[in-house]
């Protein structure tokens, strides 16, 4: 498990001062995929048009490139602004099969300042029910100091 008081230290001490969405996307996934052994894949899907996803910063294997909004966890947690916490992919309906490792997933809105949606957080595990409402709430806190003020 991570200790998310120390990484969330870490990413605001090295994230300081710096405004560039996708730099601070690639420090964020660099730092939390390193953080833990849960984590398999660990990125960014940023928002480049309406309803439609793109693949950012990331670490681990490749990932899908593009993502609707209409299409799979990704997409949900998009559409919904709101957290998505998978403990089974093969049980989420119209789950996109990116990597055949993957048993479960966290989702994370990524927001900017005055709520704009700037992308989604993406943590793949190659464990299932890897994650709970601990990693949400820790990973969103994570996510405000870094983007809230973009």
């Amino acid at each position: 498990m991570s200790d998310y008081d120390e990484i969330r230290a870490r990413i605001r001490a090295l994230c300081e001062g710096e405004t560039d969405e996708v730099a601070l996307m690639a420090t964020v996934a660099c730092e939390l995929h390193h953080s833990d052994e849960r984590f398999d894949w660990t990125g960014f899907y940023r928002v480049v048009a309406p309803d439609l996803l793109k693949i950012g910063p990331y670490q681990g294997g490749h990932g899908c490139l593009v993502i609707p909004f209409s299409r799979g966890v990704c997409g949900a947690c998009a559409r919904t602004r709101e957290v998505q916490l998978v403990d089974d992919v093969e049980a989420f309906p119209g789950h996109i099969a990116c990597s055949s490792s993957t048993r479960s997933e966290i989702l994370l809105p990524v927001f900017g300042a005055g709520g704009r949606l700037i992308g989604v957080l993406d943590i793949d595990s190659d464990r299932p029910a890897a994650f709970d409402s601990r990693d949400a709430e820790a990973l969103s806190a994570i996510l405000a100091d870094v983007f809230g003020h973009l």
